[in-house]
């Protein structure tokens, strides 16, 4: 195991939020018809071998924020989330975060944990692709890695461990439904590698930094957030989905435009209206890897994000204008 520095691992707080790796199914082989978030995130870090090694005499102290499958997963639980880590990174004792999460919203969580908190200490989400009842279940593995992570002098902000490879929180996504290695970071490439319990790096580079609205995320009810929704442009789309949206009081849109950015004319007609109503439209592409090149009509998201990180920066956004 790595030798890491002691001061930095007094204690390491593992956040539980349910998720396949806290999944269970009647059957050992069945990877797929489980019901997730089931075991608490004490029970899951009771199964994971190894960690006394990891954490060179540190205290490891557990709690369950939340217990849902990650798809369902809601505004109110991310403020409580961002809540529980703003609490534990004040503490001085505490080195860092380990947040056992779902793998389908997985991206927007970290993305929006990146965006909301001044992390100076590393948040780690992790994840797990079979339940914990599986043959040869993922989540143990990927747990140990994150606390490999965690403990690393090195590691900083947000990032997201899964299959061996350490993501950034801007550029990880769930790009397979099935296989371990479900999460890539696209061209980018990933932060680094947890390899025998020894982390490496690729670049540690600069870390980015909180939004400027992040205060009023914490601080703002969850129902009160911006209402933003995510639109494709494909084939025949339809300007009526834009004006019913304006029309229920929708305050942003995010648009994955087709390949650079371009954007059904129909589509396009009622965004530039949406916009002139006073409606946040953000522009990004349909486009797994690479990012718009040129000046698009529309306003561009930050450039590199996917729809869905792009609808929590609108939504940040947005908070500030009242």
């Amino acid at each position: 195991m790595q030798v890491v520095d002691a001061k930095k691992i007094q204690k390491v707080v593992v956040l539980g939020t349910g998720g396949t790796i806290a999944g269970t199914a009647a059957s050992a082989a069945d990877h797929t018809s489980y019901s997730a978030g089931q075991l608490g995130v004490q029970q899951l870090m009771d199964a994971v071998p190894g960690l006394d090694a990891v954490l060179q005499g540190g205290l490891l102290v557990c709690e369950q924020v939340a217990q849902l499958d990650s798809k369902d997963m809601d505004h109110a639980t991310w403020q409580a989330l961002a809540l529980r880590c703003v609490h534990w990174l004040e503490q001085a004792d505490v080195g860092g975060i380990v947040i056992a999460h779902g793998t389908d919203t997985l991206e927007e969580t970290a993305w929006l944990l990146q965006m909301l908190l001044h992390a100076h200490k590393p948040v780690v989400l992790t994840c797990a692709m079979r339940p914990a009842t599986a043959l040869a279940p993922d989540g143990p593995q990927n747990l140990l890695d994150a606390m490999a992570v965690v403990c690393d002098p090195m590691a900083r902000g947000v990032l997201a461990v899964c299959a061996g490879r350490i993501h950034s929180a801007r550029d990880v996504q769930k790009v397979h439904p099935y296989r371990l290695d479900a999460f890539s970071s696209g061209e980018a490439g990933p932060r680094g590698w947890v390899e025998q319990g020894h982390v490496r790096w690729s670049d540690p580079g600069a870390w980015p930094v909180a939004h400027a609205h992040a205060h009023l995320a914490l601080q703002l009810p969850a129902a009160g957030w911006p209402w933003v929704e995510v639109l494709f442009s494909h084939a025949g789309a339809d300007a009526r989905q834009v004006r019913a949206l304006v029309a229920a009081g929708v305050k942003g849109l995010v648009v994955a435009g087709t390949g650079n950015g371009t954007v059904h004319q129909s589509l396009m007609s009622a965004l530039v209206e949406a916009q002139d109503q006073g409606v946040g439209v953000r522009l990004t592409s349909r486009c797994a890897e690479g990012q718009v090149v040129g000046q698009p009509d529309l306003q561009m998201s930050p450039r590199g994000l996917n729809a869905f990180k792009a609808r929590v920066s609108l939504m940040l956004d947005l908070m500030g204008q009242g």
